[in-house]
């Protein structure tokens, strides 16, 4: 049975695996935390040669002189009787990719503690910095919370408010948050430790959730308003990345803006202007400014480059 008191200098297993659970391994690393062993989802192909890849967890933590354990289920026995042997005093899960179960939850004496990208219980779940650039949100934040078996739905411990930036893209948002998570994990760790940070229940009646997007929808209405078009680039800017059809075939938009919310519909998805800097397309009203451009298996190009090097005109329809 976990335990409610944490000590000052517990021993730590984390788990992690994208570039955004980096800098809370290398804060607990830099606060000289003691972390047993790091785990991570294992070796996967990617790119087009399809090279099995290390995930960012495992190279960072390598760096580190940590060790590295990559099991294909966290729930298997093989795993928790793993963890069981290093007598842990807790989990530290941040950005791992899989629920984890009572029973591993279970093994340490404090159980586990997450560090969440959203100011829970809004936008529980796998996507939940991508969600709030979809919705046009302009807070959002970071949460600690204890774990339990349920999706974020565990007692929330501390909490940190971001404003997100005017035309912030997810992945600008991602890159600005990864470090603040690191900082809030050992504020929490501190906390926990005087005794000063208490878990509080979270108010499940207000939850709203964040799953993982994909490309399908990515694909842009221009029929919608020039702002939450604008919101739905900047959300799958830089994946996906949102798309639309140009003369039948694909083109892929970032870095998007509202160039002009209030301008009465026209033609949505129809170039209005083109400069060196944008692009500037009707939507449904509006005008979305345009700042990056790709087509498939090329690389991503400002808007002046792009035109000078693909067919695309004013007046052109997107669709």
């Amino acid at each position: 049975m976990a335990k409610s008191g944490l000590s000052s200098n517990p021993k730590i297993i984390f788990m992690g695996t994208p570039d955004f659970a980096v800098p809370s391994l290398q804060a607990l690393v830099r606060q000289n935390y003691h972390v047993a062993f790091v785990v991570t989802q294992p070796d996967r192909p990617k790119g087009r040669g399809r090279k099995l890849t290390p995930p960012p967890v495992k190279v960072a933590a390598l760096e580190l002189g940590l060790e590295v354990v990559q099991p294909e289920k966290a729930s298997s026995v093989e795993f928790c009787n793993r963890v069981a042997q290093a007598e842990p005093d807790l989990l530290v899960v941040v950005a791992f990719g899989q629920l984890l179960k009572k029973k591993l939850l279970d093994i340490p004496r404090w159980g586990a503690l997450n560090i969440h990208a959203s100011l829970l219980p809004k936008y529980r779940g796998a996507a939940p910095i991508q969600w709030a650039i979809l919705n046009d949100e302009k807070i959002t934040g970071l949460t600690s919370m204890k774990m339990d078996e349920g999706m974020d739905t565990g007692p929330i411990l501390l909490q940190q408010r971001v404003e997100i930036l005017e035309d912030e893209t997810a992945g600008h948002l991602h890159d600005r948050l990864a470090p603040l998570a690191g900082d809030l994990l050992i504020k929490t760790l501190e906390g926990l430790a005087r005794g000063e940070v208490v878990p509080k229940e979270q108010d499940h009646a207000q939850a709203t959730y964040a799953p993982k997007l994909g490309k399908d929808q990515a694909k842009v209405d221009w029929n919608r308003p020039a702002r939450m078009v604008s919101a739905q680039v900047r959300a799958f800017d830089p994946w996906p990345g949102a798309w639309c059809k140009l003369d039948n075939k694909t083109l892929k938009l970032f870095s998007a803006f509202v160039a002009d919310e209030a301008r009465a519909p026209q033609r949505p998805g129809r170039v209005a202007g083109i400069t060196e800097d944008f692009i500037k397309v009707e939507a449904g009203p509006g005008i979305v400014g345009i700042r990056e451009l790709q087509v498939p298996g090329r690389k991503r190009l400002r808007a002046g480059e792009f035109v000078r090097g693909f067919h695309l005109a004013e007046g052109a329809l997107l669709e």
